[in-house]
């Protein structure tokens, strides 16, 4: 036992975390649970959150049912009408972009509320505030046009949670204020590579960012540790965290 917890306090220390992790806040600690890409479990104040649900309900059988959806954008690996379908949401609200709830088909929750790029909602003890998420330079045929999809800030028990969405460095990322924690994408040709990343971080300078969505074309993968090595030699404060996004790997 002496021997395990040793282990993992030392990959804590190095920043290799095992499939769960824990951000304190006021009102006890925030738990992060990654599951695939950007799909992540967080659980805080007896709710339980899921983000942008992929990879098969199987996925989430060791979580209690969700009490909130986030959904970020219409693509498969965000809005998964296969996972959805397989999970009890018959207690569960959904807060998602219009084009999302537009693209629900057969999918039904028990509420449902749209959010734009700059308007807020309170939901239940937590602020959600949908931000821009998009690639640059804006175009017709862009993936992500402005305005389509969400990143989200949650306000929870004092900290404030930033979730990129599909994007690239893009100036309302870099203007982002007082983030405690940021979940941040990097995977090209989707969204941006680790120096865009790296370099955005450095300029919004969150306490702790989590490297995610960081399976780019053709399955390969994005160099997470060069990400963490360029944004600490850039602040040493800004501590770089490295979860289990992609845990058949």
């Amino acid at each position: 036992m002496k021997i395990l917890c040793s282990l993992v306090s030392m990959m804590l220390v190095s920043g290799l975390l095992t499939a769960q992790d824990k951000i304190s806040t006021d009102q006890g600690d925030l738990t992060v649970n990654p599951v695939l890409h950007s799909t992540m479990v967080l659980e805080w104040d007896d709710k339980t959150i899921y983000t942008d649900p992929y990879g098969g309900a199987e996925a989430f059988s060791s979580f209690d049912a969700p009490d909130l959806v986030l959904i970020t954008d219409i693509h498969g690996d965000h809005l998964n009408a296969e996972t959805l379908s397989a999970l009890d949401l018959s207690a569960t609200e959904l807060i998602a972009p219009q084009a999302v709830i537009d693209q629900l088909g057969d999918v039904t929750f028990k509420e449902t509320h749209a959010l734009a790029n700059g308007e807020e909602t309170n939901w239940q003890s937590i602020g959600v505030e949908a931000v821009p998420m998009y690639n640059l330079p804006e175009t017709e045929d862009s993936r992500h046009p402005k305005g389509r999809g969400n990143g989200y800030i949650l306000s929870m028990g004092g900290k404030r949670i930033y979730i990129s969405g599909d994007t690239e460095d893009i100036p309302e990322m870099r203007a982002l204020e007082d983030i405690d924690v940021a979940f941040v994408c990097m995977n090209l040709p989707y969204t941006m590579d680790i120096k865009q990343a790296a370099d955005a971080v450095l300029e919004f300078k969150p306490d702790v960012v989590y490297p995610f969505h960081f399976r780019g074309g053709g399955g390969q993968f994005s160099d997470v540790e060069a990400f963490k090595k360029l944004v600490n030699e850039g602040d040493q404060d800004i501590e770089v965290r490295l979860g289990e996004w992609y845990p058949a790997n």
